[in-house]
């Protein structure tokens, strides 16, 4: 009798050891996984341009998981094991393909690459994940496509026999690697300019663009203007725009207008025509004297 009693205490006091050893246990994990992290992440829209809205949904990627945001706060039911890892969240944006972390403009026609991209915004950042941890990440979303306005001031005796300016400029960015921050593959995009035909500016011409940035060694303006009745030839128009687009895969928050005027050429034809004095417009008009 003495011994089962022995016995029944022995266990008994295993029992309560065992469990108090699986209280102290459950005391020391922070969250319900303690073998891995959990991430939240909250999307900063803030720094965006006049205007531009903010995306109707985003994407986040990191490791195997991707996921789709439509809110303002994306948390996964998705738990990381321990490891570092990069973090990539970007918008959906009309014209623009995401693989990874690099952004490629469409063409639009095989040989150009798409003018009217949407507005894409980026966030990369490595992340540290540790067990037993949750995560609130903040995603300072970017603004990736900047807008870009060219004013042309016709000159000469032919400048109000323009009916069209067509063109194309070269060394625009036809991709961006956002983790890097490198723009890539120069390529062109075709520019439309329209006639003002009032106010201040009218008689001059315009067109606008969006762009991912530029790439390359050189931006260069190429066009060619007809006239009513054919009368004179159509001429052309050259221009480089490498300095003046100096700086542009800054800020790009900010539009961008430049303005100028055509040096006019005498010739059989008409004229050709070159600006070389290109004027950024404050403000982003194009009232500035050119």
């Amino acid at each position: 009798m003495k011994t089962n009693s022995i016995y029944k205490t022995s266990l008994l006091a295993a029992a309560l050891l065992l469990a108090a050893t699986s209280c102290v246990k459950d005391e020391l994990h922070d969250t319900p996984h303690p073998d891995t992290g959990k991430i939240t992440v909250t999307a900063d829209w803030t720094d965006r341009g006049d205007g531009v809205d903010i995306p109707a949904s985003w994407h986040i990627v990191m490791g195997d998981y991707t996921g789709t945001e439509t809110g303002a706060t994306h948390s996964p039911d998705y738990l990381f094991n321990p490891g570092s890892y990069t973090l990539a969240v970007y918008n959906p944006a009309d014209g623009i393909t995401v693989s990874g972390t690099t952004a490629t403009v469409a063409t639009a026609d095989g040989s150009f690459i798409t003018g009217i991209p949407g507005w894409l915004f980026t966030s990369v950042q490595e992340v540290a994940i540790e067990a037993d941890t949750d995560y609130e990440l903040t995603a300072v979303m970017r603004q990736q496509v900047r807008e870009l306005t060219l004013v042309i001031k016709p000159a000469g005796d032919a400048a109000d026999r323009i009916e069209s300016i067509e063109g194309t400029l070269s060394g625009a960015a036809g991709t961006l690697d956002f983790a890097t921050g490198t723009h890539g593959t120069p390529s062109e995009v075709e520019l439309h300019f329209t006639k003002i035909t009032d106010g201040d500016d009218a008689g001059k011409w315009t067109a606008t663009v969006r762009l991912l940035g530029i790439a390359g060694d050189a931006q260069r303006l190429t066009a060619t203007l007809t006239y009513a009745e054919g009368n004179p030839q159509p001429t052309s128009l050259n221009s480089d725009l490498t300095s003046a687009l100096d700086g542009f895969n800054d800020g790009k928050t900010a539009p961008l207008t430049l303005g100028g005027t055509i040096a006019e050429t005498p010739g059989e034809a008409g004229f050709t025509g070159e600006i070389t004095g290109w004027e950024t417009v404050d403000g982003g008009g194009v009232d500035a004297e050119m």
